[in-house]
């Protein structure tokens, strides 16, 4: 039986293809790249107060998975209101919707978020909002951070991939030393946690975006 011979390629079309799928994996590269930064789990350079190491240590404990179930998001939810996670750690998400609580400042998009462990008296709220640009942002965080007078539990920048895409403060409430806010800056993004000291000082690290 006679071999079937393989068709021949000249050297430079073999060359061109080569070049081909190099370009195409680079580009693939890029759009996954893309996607990651766009909602990827933030770093924290962190500086913190031995009142904080105390907290961490109180709540160690603590389970990692919740026990209610998260409530479902609107048909018509934006994609940023579904990049919000359904639980953190032992919080499930109850409540979720459109706020205007910093209509002043124009953003794009707002809503307000609770979540809970069950016990109301752990319950934090999270408001979030996006901008088009990181500058109007920055102006937001900082006139936000600027209104938060009570003692400052940590703060430093938010990382992601080792580049700093905005900072982070959390700080006591200045008339009750009992609750806390946790704000941050992520790129086109800001976040505000309140609630207890020790339900912020828990929530707003592995709080995904």
């Amino acid at each position: 039986m006679a071999k079937t011979q393989s068709p021949s390629y000249p050297h430079g079309s073999s060359a061109s293809r080569g070049k081909l799928i190099v370009v195409m994996i680079v580009a693939a590269l890029v759009v996954v790249l893309a996607l990651l930064s766009a909602f990827v789990w933030p770093g924290w350079a962190l500086n913190k107060t031995d009142e904080v190491t105390k907290v961490q240590q109180q709540t160690a404990t603590e389970p990692t998975k919740p026990s209610i179930k998260a409530t479902a998001l609107p048909d018509d939810a934006s994609e940023l209101l579904k990049a919000m996670p359904d639980s953190v750690l032992n919080y499930a998400r109850t409540k979720a919707g459109a706020s205007e609580t910093w209509k002043s400042a124009s953003p794009l998009e707002e809503y307000t978020l609770t979540y809970s462990t069950g016990k109301s008296a752990k319950d934090v709220t999270v408001i979030v909002a996006q901008w088009s640009d990181s500058d109007t942002v920055k102006k937001q965080y900082d006139e936000l951070a600027k209104n938060l007078t009570g003692k400052e539990l940590k703060s430093g920048d938010v990382k992601v991939s080792g580049k700093s895409t905005g900072s982070y403060t959390v700080r006591a409430d200045s008339k009750d030393g009992k609750t806390a806010t946790a704000l941050w800056q992520n790129d086109t993004a800001v976040f505000e946690v309140t609630g207890s000291k020790e339900s912020v000082l828990r929530f707003y690290e592995p709080f995904p975006l």
